[in-house]
């Protein structure tokens, strides 16, 4: 067990973690590599599959034709793990395997290696519920395809080794349905970065043993991110001896209603937290005429499929005629409004509307800070693109405010040593020196005047 923290029976949650000493806030807690992990179909042609990084340029794996990595250095790291998936995926080609069914089998992999941390478990997949006998049936068929999938990869891929490894694992992993189930129930929220303003959904990771005794909170005293390949779990408040750490598992900007809809659909719990029991902010999120906001609400749907189908012209077109409509007598609190907001702004990013785009990223800042009192990614980063498009404006004083406010956040959520902190730093130390030399610029010229003693 990491220094200052044990495992314990949370009332009402099960298995969780509490600290045994005081966590200062913006403290390093815990850090580990995930114990299995894969870039997702949708950015597989975009990142590293060994180190997550995103590239323009990128080597692709001459045999099972998926795999991209940096450089060769990148590719000889990876093969260890890759060898097994390289087969299977060169059986199925040109069909792609889902997102789960590799994970499931790079975790089968992981499991089949000896690992490096095995004395420190403390949690094992074997001991993870599948919550099979809580499923609904339409759920249950869904995961039976899944496994259906996972088991045709496997056999085709390494078929003189398949019975070997299932019959290398748990006994109670060795069903493919239940392996699926655990995989799911154990792996929380996939970890999104962003960048040059687009968020990306990179990779789902199956926590590493610790990690994945975290119980959910709608407003966590901790959170995760990642540096390179390595997880890490930061505190985000002060948090007193004998205390519980939690996560989120979900995004929590959303009604109360849709918050406990989706963890008892995904996690199979009702979440009774402070924030759930009170429903403070839904109040806010839903402000307005609810005739005048429903109709922003209808529309969501549409403009997410724009989005999707990355349509940024149509989506701004839909967003203007809604905001010309309706948009302007919704407050800019409003859930609804908010996230087409922050959808106008991706479509004026990538349409390269830069004026629109610094004007909706700044309306949208007061709204992210009620709602994250705490320090948070989403909220940092944020700031993060409207500085840099304030700074691209050369609005220099609002974007240095801007960034100064993102570093406050970012040095909390990701410390001190993470590249976003030290972007952050270098971008504020540009607009001090940019300020800098507009003074110089426009201050008048002295007359100098020479002492005829000197000459």
């Amino acid at each position: 067990m990491a220094p200052r923290l044990e495992r314990f029976v949370s009332p009402g949650k099960g298995n969780g973690v509490r600290a045994t000493a005081g966590i200062k806030r913006g403290e390093l807690v815990y850090s580990a590599e995930p114990l299995a992990g894969c870039v997702s179909n949708k950015v597989a042609r975009d990142v590293c599959h060994h180190c997550f990084t995103r590239r323009e340029t990128l080597l692709r794996c001459s045999q099972c034709k998926m795999a991209r990595y940096c450089n060769s250095t990148c590719q000889k790291q990876a093969w260890s793990g890759h060898k097994r998936e390289c087969k299977c995926l060169q059986s199925l080609r040109p069909r792609i395997p889902t997102d789960s069914v590799r994970l499931a089998a790079r975790l089968i992999f992981a499991m089949l290696s000896p690992s490096k941390s095995s004395s420190e478990d403390l949690y094992s997949l074997e001991e993870h519920e599948s919550h099979l006998s809580s499923m609904s049936e339409q759920k249950k068929q869904g995961l039976s395809q899944l496994a259906s999938m996972l088991e045709l990869y496997l056999q085709q891929g390494v078929p003189d080794h398949a019975q070997e490894m299932t019959s290398a694992l748990p006994p109670s992993c060795r069903e493919p349905l239940s392996l699926i189930a655990k995989k799911i129930s154990s792996e929380r929220n996939g970890v999104s970065r962003r960048r040059s303003g687009k968020k990306q959904k990179l990779d789902r990771p199956l926590r590493s043993c610790l990690l994945s005794l975290l119980n959910h909170d709608c407003r966590p005293n901790c959170v995760m991110v990642f540096e390179g390949t390595k997880l890490q779990l930061r505190a985000v408040q002060d948090i007193n001896p004998e205390e519980e750490l939690t996560i989120s598992y979900i995004e929590t900007l959303s009604l109360t209603e849709d918050r406990q809809r989706q963890l008892e659909d995904q996690y199979h719990f009702t979440c009774h937290c402070q924030n759930c029991d009170s429903q403070d902010k839904d109040r806010l999120m839903l402000s307005g005429e609810k005739s005048t906001w429903r109709l922003l609400k209808e529309a969501l749907p549409r403009l997410e499929a724009l989005k999707a189908e990355s349509n940024w012209q149509a989506l701004l077109e839909s967003w203007s005629h809604l905001l010309s409509t309706v948009g302007g007598e919704v407050p800019d609190e409003n859930l609804y409004k908010l996230k087409m907001t922050d959808m106008a702004l991706d479509a004026s990013i990538h349409l390269g509307n830069w004026e629109d785009a610094v004007g909706y990223g700044e309306k949208t800042l007061p709204v992210y800070r009620q709602y994250y009192p705490d320090p948070h990614p989403a909220h940092g980063v944020q700031l993060m693109r409207v500085g840099k498009l304030q700074h691209y404006l050369e609005h220099i004083e609002d974007a240095l405010d801007t960034f100064k406010e993102a570093y406050q956040i970012i040095k909390v959520t990701h410390g001190d040593d993470h590249p976003m902190t030290t972007e952050l730093l270098m971008k504020m130390e540009e607009c001090r020196a940019e300020m800098v030399q507009q003074s110089s610029e426009t201050q008048p010229h002295k007359n100098l005047c020479i002492d005829p003693m000197l000459m």
